[in-house]
């Protein structure tokens, strides 16, 4: 039988490298005040893609936003949430392995004599000494969300690395995709803030896990899905892309620019994560068959990943590899691994 390659095994590939967030109401703001500023984001996401899961996350909002009040109002008293309650209220998506129940409303007290506690309400009151001084999200009259940096702090010893950092990536593009909550930065900057936050707030359990994940978020990531498709790459060794990389001359009919999902400029080399939409829906089929036609007629190398390209370990290594062959092809140098690096090993390596 043939044997796997030791854990350190690598194939060189060359040619054949403080502020705060501010307390905002969100009952005065409207979807249609998130569309039109659009153009303040650093992110231009895909149309379908962004609406898709926007509308996803609204209607979830929506729904979360009702069963807070409702527990507010029949607790006649204003409540504070957190965990993963928090991210709904925000916008963000929530991640895969979270070992929190989602449904359960997460309340958050920054002492045990404040705990709510109910009967007959799914309520799961969590202690977060840092609440007190924490930023507050007005989302109705008697129901506020726990600042985002500090709902990803409490959130670190729930998930795994991995997770933690693709909702780092979540929660940094949908701050900067609320104009409330960006407050005028762009997602570099947005991340620049976390990367402050974690380094003046001491002691929480993880602390360490929040340090780790740093090296690996990347602002400017478009979904879940995409983030989760870098990972996998960077953990095979392919080196770091451009995110939302906008091809130069290169437009649409309609003249709006051609953007890639992750690209690596110099070797012309892509990668662009589809969802089921991509598929389903006809435009976007139709749209994403003219961008490919273009990009190729400027040489570019395009990989499609789908959720079948995340799959299982073999999958990623395989696509891993059909990337790393291209990139290697086109003159660039980086030593591919032929098993993954863990996100632990991998964040060290680059810390």
């Amino acid at each position: 039988m043939r044997q796997p390659p030791p854990e350190d095994s690598e194939v060189v590939f060359g040619r054949y490298e403080d502020r705060p967030v501010t307390r905002y109401d969100y009952v005065a703001q409207s979807a249609q005040s998130v569309r039109s500023s659009r153009s303040q984001y650093d992110v231009v996401p895909s149309p379908a893609n962004a609406d898709a899961m926007r509308g996803n996350l609204e209607q979830r909002k929506r729904d979360m936003q009702r069963r807070c009040a409702e527990a507010a109002q029949r607790l006649n008293s204003t409540l504070l949430f957190g965990m993963t309650t928090s991210l709904v209220l925000q916008s963000v998506p929530l991640p895969m392995d979270c070992d929190l129940d989602s449904y359960e409303l997460h309340t958050v007290s920054s002492s045990r004599d404040q705990r709510v506690r109910v009967r007959g309400l799914p309520i799961h009151p969590h202690i977060w000494k840092h609440a007190s001084t924490a930023e507050k999200v007005r989302v109705d009259q008697n129901v506020y969300a726990l600042d985002l940096f500090h709902v990803w702090a409490q959130l670190a010893t729930h998930m795994t690395l991995e997770s933690l950092i693709v909702l780092g990536d979540s929660m940094i593009t949908a701050i900067a995709r609320q104009p409330l909550l960006a407050g005028g930065r762009t997602a570099p900057m947005v991340y620049g803030d976390l990367k402050r936050f974690v380094e003046d707030l001491s002691g929480f359990k993880g602390r360490l896990a929040c340090q780790r994940a740093l090296t690996l978020i990347m602002p400017g990531s478009d979904s879940p899905k995409e983030s989760e498709e870098r990972l996998a790459l960077r953990s095979h060794g392919i080196p770091q892309p451009v995110l939302n990389y906008e091809v130069p001359g290169a437009a649409f009919r309609s003249a709006v620019a051609i953007t890639l999902d992750m690209a690596w400029p110099e070797q012309k080399v892509a990668v662009e994560y589809d969802g089921d939409h991509h598929r389903t829906d006809k435009m976007q089929w139709r749209r994403d068959q003219e961008k490919r036609d273009k990009l190729r007629g400027r040489q570019w190398i395009v990989f499609v990943a789908t959720a079948a390209s995340l799959a299982d370990a073999d999958a990623r290594a395989e696509f891993a590899f059909n990337v790393a062959r291209a990139l290697a092809s086109r003159g660039a140098v980086f030593a591919f691994s032929v098993l993954p690096k863990t996100m632990r090993q991998l964040s060290i390596s680059l810390g």
